[in-house]
């Protein structure tokens, strides 16, 4: 693993696509604090398996949206949503005011 600036990013954008063709894991760094990861990939089941992961972890600790979590696990909306409920991640999120209005709605 080595770590990439990103004036060098600037400089030479191809390296980053070279070096992960090649196998090698590049930290991009801004003003010394980490601001990217590039991980070379392989295809198949097993990274499906991890865009999904990967995507449920981002969204319950709400980093990204619904939407974009989809595009992530390379899964429709709907198919998220099943996915997500199969791993316990919460699709529908009511701040407590909001549940409180919804409970009450269905009476004593």
């Amino acid at each position: 693993m080595h770590t990439f600036t990103v004036d060098d990013l600037k400089r030479q954008p191809q390296r980053l696509l070279t070096d992960a063709q090649h196998g090698e894991v590049t930290v991009v760094t801004d003003g010394g604090k980490a601001v990217m990861l590039a991980v070379p990939l392989a295809h198949g089941p097993v990274m499906q398996t991890t865009f999904v992961e990967l995507a449920a972890q981002l969204y319950d600790r709400e980093l990204i949206s619904l939407e974009r979590a989809a595009r992530i696990a390379g899964l429709s909306y709907s198919e998220t949503i099943d996915e997500f409920g199969r791993r316990g991640v919460a699709t529908i999120r009511l701040a407590p005011d909001e549940l409180e209005r919804e409970l009450a709605d269905f009476g004593p």
